[in-house]
């Protein structure tokens, strides 16, 4: 055998190893289902420069860290104000119509199941339509934060 290929033996069965110690932590987690208008799902406030009636939900993770997923919700006819975030979001709408407005970019129309990407750091301002409140469920890559640009 030549010499580089006992190292090589030897990382692959440390990789191994490693790989095999983590899975306990993993398989540890619990899965989820959870309805946005799920009378178990509790709601907190927003920041102080969202619309009045906004509200959070955190249905998986630590919003303080990576890879956290929300429901954020804000009753039909609201304004939100320009923002961005630090992570990049992925976006889909439950309920209402949302038109939402990228910095420099033409505004983009949610309708109930669309979905939608916001790069990290691009300011955006959207608009509830009256009637239905818009829920938003949003993945975020990143820790949850919102930064009012206005």
């Amino acid at each position: 055998m030549f010499p580089h290929s006992r190292i090589h033996l030897r990382l692959t069965l440390l990789v191994a190893l490693v790989v095999l110690a983590a899975a306990p932590a993993v398989a540890q987690e619990q899965p989820l289902a959870y309805a946005h208008d799920d009378a178990s799902v509790e709601w907190g406030p927003c920041p102080e420069f969202m619309p009045e009636g906004c509200s959070i939900a955190v249905l998986h993770g630590n919003p303080a860290e990576a890879n956290a997923d929300i429901l954020f919700r804000v009753p039909g006819g609201s304004h939100i104000a320009s923002h961005w975030h630090t992570s990049a979001e992925r976006m889909i709408l439950l309920s209402g119509k949302m038109k939402v407005t990228y910095a420099g970019k033409e505004p983009v129309t949610l309708k109930k199941g669309m979905y939608a990407y916001g790069p990290p750091k691009a300011p955006h301002s959207a608009h509830c339509a009256e009637g239905d409140p818009c829920v938003l469920f949003i993945a975020f890559e990143e820790a949850v934060d919102a930064v009012a640009t206005e």
